[in-house]
């Protein structure tokens, strides 16, 4: 796999843990705004058990991404070589910080939720 494949799989891998990290915290609160309440909601209790494996993946995929934006900063094209093109650091640097906040606000949601909720 290339350096670009390797990114692109890090930074989807990263968000879709990241989005699997808040399930059981923003989930039921999504549902619950939208309309739907009652026992259905009582459900994703049956995730929770895997809540610790799930932030472990999420920061392991995180750090990951961080670990391969800062080595492909530090990687330079020798001249005369030919460079695979890697995707723009903008939009890699975006998309990692943005996973980033989505797992703050997952992690957080449990300190915050009974200021907001009482």
């Amino acid at each position: 796999m290339s350096q670009t494949g390797v990114e692109k799989t890090t930074l989807a891998a990263g968000g879709f843990a990241a989005l699997l990290a808040s399930i059981c915290c923003l989930g039921p609160l999504l549902l619950v705004s939208v309309g739907v309440s009652g026992a259905w909601i009582g459900n994703l209790t049956q995730i929770a058990p895997y809540q610790p494996y799930i932030i472990g993946a999420t920061l392991a995929f995180l750090g990951g991404g961080y670990w391969l934006v800062h080595r492909s900063s530090q990687a330079a094209c020798a001249d005369g070589d030919v460079c695979s093109r890697k995707l723009p650091s903008r939009l890699v640097k975006s998309g990692l910080v943005l996973a980033t906040l989505l797992v703050v606000a997952a992690l957080g949601f449990d300190f915050v939720a009974p200021l907001l909720l009482d």
